[in-house]
């Protein structure tokens, strides 16, 4: 059964079940801080299971993409050596809310996986929850007397809390669960060891496909467990994993999921998967870790060195150093492989069709940018093994080259121990252990349980309509944090404050009570579909009405800068062409950033004409035209433009300005005249197909062109109020070059004036000739002075000294004849004398330079370089 109709089959087989099939949700995470990715199929329907929203139907199902690489579902290390573990899959899932519970979820799997896909029950074996002393919890009887009409209860194990009870976390809805087994072994191998046995022992052939959880509880933060109002179903099975069942073979990587990747890394490395397991582990880790960083850039999670981009930079990062070691690829070719992925699940997820250039284009720049890395970071090593005394490299050493430059310790190891050293790797363990001692401790929060006020689930937002609003406040908790000390988390009935999304920031604003008393609130976030204000104090009186006032100032400067987003997108479609595609925004009240896919830097001209179309449609005075809560459908038939990698309801809001219109939550101003002027003030580029604009809009552009302007008098004063200040300036800076010109000849004259008086201060030390001087000329000189007397002597060692501006600087020579014969290095001088200048540098065996900021230590570094002649 090919892997596309397996997928098809589950979600006609749950729809015929009355579920509403749903699409995957975006693998990147936006309103949620406990998570970055979604790492189960249950993470996109939080909010359900929480209470915060309800579903159009309470029975749903899907496919969804998930990412396992960090926290506590990390199964980063285990890809490529095993052949069921991956860091991008798929969970088929089937979900009640409040409907269903135990004996529909347990029959439909059963009828799903022994009578549609035909799987022989007899290599079934299913886990039913044993019972927790500690949390005071009793077997799960009723799951096990259910499995008892369909299966033996020979086949029926009971599996203790680490395997049989789930929890989304450490607060929240959580319950016992059911596995599903498999045992797709050999008769012969059977007949040696029962598979039952091998359940949750880690056996690539004995492996769980389907669980089934059982959501019946409450977590508190307290660890205790409260009964759900409303008990849920929640199920995910492996879709690679049932791929491998149906499909008769013995690793996921058999399957016709990945066999298309496999053999396009054959084709291009020219070598052949299963003869080596050395290259066996690689072609998997390249295989797998490439489409799970091809969908985190469709889905609008770009590389980078921090969150979940550094997540996603470590993933293709561990690719490349396998393909680099293990399949000997010097250059990029990952990227090759994207033409066959989307070919492969661009049906399932047509975002891998739409955004393949650009996965190939961002690809490819990280691969070249970690091989250049790679490169430095082995001219980096092979300075450590230069210095380093014995046969074993020290481990803070390694882990500065680990954590400084990002290059990898285990090709560190590798390569220690082909030019004959040992790794000190109880020394890079502590370092390691130090760092995430540090990270830990820098992220460490706790929070503590809702304290519920009022039972007002619905909060209804009002800030599109009014900046104040009379609030009670229906819940509250305490956060702690290293970063912000103790925070106050409140919720309302109602709040006009918006919370921070769709690259828009949070509003600030107060509450106010009757008597007068005043709480501020500083930020405003969604978690879970609540709008959640923070506060650093509770009000006193917090059962009692408020005023909630947002900051106008704030809000109206952001929404001029949300609003010149949209006409920004706008103008460069109309400028650049439609290839165009917002790739992510971020709207402050100071300025806005817009990030979009484009080949190449936009030209002056292409700038200038940006602004001027974006600054003639705020002179056209466009009124806001908004319709809420209009069906996507026909806002996309309107022309409204969606963005790859937001999560849309059926229900949503399009925002109209003249010719532009999106799918937006944000708030914007209710005529363009409003924005003032739109200044741009800079542009850049992100990744590779990814440019940046920065802007300003209003009171900004009003102190930007305040402060040029006063520049720009400054200036022209300085230059004697001339009647063409661009001329002058012109003038000053031909002037000022034909001086330096001038200048740089006297050095050299100088040089060679003082290469005579320096040959006869010449020092002789065992067969050397030495000198170490301070003199009063800039690094050109030295060098000249340097090379002048090199030509003339073939035994000649120089340390020369100056200090121009309040720095240091060293310059060493040594004759090419004494590099070799008596083992010198001048990088190597320069970077120990370098020390007593409080410096560094480097360069070639016989040529190198170091700058510092301590002249003081000139003479020291001096008197200290006739020790590598005694």
């Amino acid at each position: 059964m090919k892997s596309q109709d397996i997928r098809s089959k589950f979600l006609s087989f749950f729809e015929d079940k009355k579920h509403s099939i749903v699409p995957s949700a975006p693998m990147v995470i936006k309103n949620d801080p406990t998570l970055m990715f979604v790492n189960s199929g249950m993470a996109p329907f939080k909010e359900y299971f929480l209470g915060n929203s309800k579903p159009k139907n309470n029975r749903l199902a899907d496919t969804q993409k998930c990412l396992r690489v960090s926290g506590k579902h990390n199964d980063l290390e285990e890809v490529g050596y095993d052949t069921y573990h991956h860091t991008l899959f798929e969970m088929l899932g089937n979900w009640s809310f409040g409907d269903y519970f135990k004996e529909e979820a347990i029959a439909w799997a059963w009828e799903l996986l022994t009578e549609v896909y035909g799987i022989n029950k007899d290599i079934l074996y299913v886990t039913v929850f044993e019972g927790d002393d500690k949390d005071g919890l009793p077997m799960d009887t009723e799951a096990y007397d259910i499995w008892k009409k369909f299966i033996s209860e020979n086949r029926i194990l009971k599996g203790n809390k680490k395997d049989n009870f789930w929890e989304m976390g450490d607060q929240g809805p959580c319950g016992p669960c059911s596995e599903i087994h498999v045992d797709i072994r050999s008769d012969e191998e059977k007949s040696k060891i029962s598979g039952k046995e091998l359940v949750n022992k880690d056996h690539p052939q004995v492996v769980e496909i389907w669980n089934l959880v059982f959501m019946q509880y409450n977590r508190k933060a307290n660890g205790s467990l409260d009964p759900l109002p409303n008990k849920h179903i929640d199920t995910g099975m492996g879709f690679e994993r049932l791929c491998m069942v149906l499909q008769g073979v013995q690793s996921n990587y058999d399957t016709d999921v990945f066999k298309p990747i496999i053999r396009e890394i054959e084709t291009i490395t020219n070598k052949s998967y299963g003869k080596d397991e050395k290259i066996d582990v690689a072609i998997r880790v390249i295989s797998d870790h490439v489409r799970a960083v091809a969908f985190s850039i469709a889905d609008g999670q770009l590389p980078s060195n921090t969150g979940a981009g550094y997540v996603i930079r470590r993933i293709l990062r561990r690719a490349v150093r396998y393909g680099f070691t293990f399949l000997d690829k010097k250059e990029p070719f990952i990227y090759k492989l994207v033409d066959v992925l989307s070919a492969k699940m661009g049906d399932a997820f047509p975002e891998l069709k739409s955004q393949k250039q650009l996965i190939s284009n961002v690809l490819k720049e990280e691969e070249q940018s970690f091989l250049r890395t790679l490169d430095q970071g082995l001219i980096l090593l092979n300075r450590i093994v230069e210095e380093t005394k014995g046969d074993k490299v020290s481990g803070e050493k390694a882990f500065e080259l680990y954590d400084t430059y990002g290059f990898p310790i285990d090709l560190t190891a590798l390569i220690l121990s082909e030019k004959g050293f040992a790794l000190d790797e109880k020394g890079f363990n502590d370092e390691l252990q130090k760092q995430k001692t540090r990270s830990r401790a820098a992220s460490e929060m706790s929070t503590d349980d809702w304290i519920v006020i009022s039972d007002d689930a619905e909060e209804d937002f009002v800030g599109y309509d009014t900046l104040e609003a009379n609030v009670k406040i229906t819940r509250y908790r305490k956060v702690t944090s290293k970063k912000d000390g103790e925070m106050y988390q409140l919720v309302f009935n109602l709040t006009p404050f918006y919370p921070e999304g769709g690259g828009q920031v949070g509003d600030k604003g107060y509450l106010e009570d009757v008597h007068g008393d005043v709480v501020y609130i500083l930020d405003t976030k969604k978690e879970n579909n609540v709008i959640i204000h923070f506060a650093k104090n509770l009000p006193k009186h917090i059962n009692e009405n408020f005023k909630a006032v947002v900051d106008e100032n704030q809000r109206y400067r952001t929404e001029c800068n949300h609003t010149a987003t949209h006409l920004l997108h706008q103008a460069l479609r109309e400028i650049l062409g439609t290839h165009v595609e917002q790739k992510g925004s971020a709207v402050h009240s100071k300025y806005l950033r817009f990030d979009f896919s484009h080949f190449s830097k936009l030209t002056p001209e292409e700038l200038n004409d940006v602004e001027v179309f974006v600054n003639a449609r705020i002179s056209e005075k466009l009124p806001l035209v908004e319709k809420r809560n209009i069906p996507k459908e026909e806002a996309i038939a309107e022309g409204a433009m969606s963005l790859f990698g937001e999560k849309y309801g059926d229900s949503v809001r399009a925002i109209r300005f003249g010719q532009s219109i999106e799918l937006c939550g944000g708030t914007h101003v209710c005529n363009t005249s409003d924005i003032w002027h739109f200044k741009i003030v800079s542009e850049g580029a992100v990744a590779a197909g990814i440019r940046r604009i920065e802007a300003i809009t209003n009171d900004a552009a009003k102190d930007f062109y305040f402060e040029n302007n006063r520049a720009f008098s400054e200036m022209k004063a300085i230059l004697n109020n001339a009647q063409e200040p661009v001329k002058a300036l012109q003038n000053l800076q031909d002037e000022n070059t034909q001086l330096k010109k001038q200048i740089e000849g006297l050095l050299k004259d100088k040089a060679k004036n003082i290469k005579g008086d320096l040959k006869n201060e010449l020092e002789e030390i065992n067969d050397v000739k030495f000198l170490a001087k301070k003199l009063d000329l800039d690094a050109g000189g030295l060098k000249d002075v340097a090379f002048e007397l090199g030509s003339q002597f073939d035994n000649l060692f120089l340390l020369f000294a100056s200090e121009i501006e309040g720095k240091a600087l060293l310059t060493c020579y040594i004759s090419k004849e004494l590099v070799a014969s008596k083992d010198l290095n001048a990088g190597k001088v320069v970077r120990e004398l370098g020390k007593h200048i409080q410096g560094g540098g480097g360069g070639q065996p016989f040529f190198a330079t170091a700058g510092g900021k301590n002249p003081g230590g000139i003479g020291e570094a001096l008197s200290n370089a006739k020790n590598y002649l005694l």
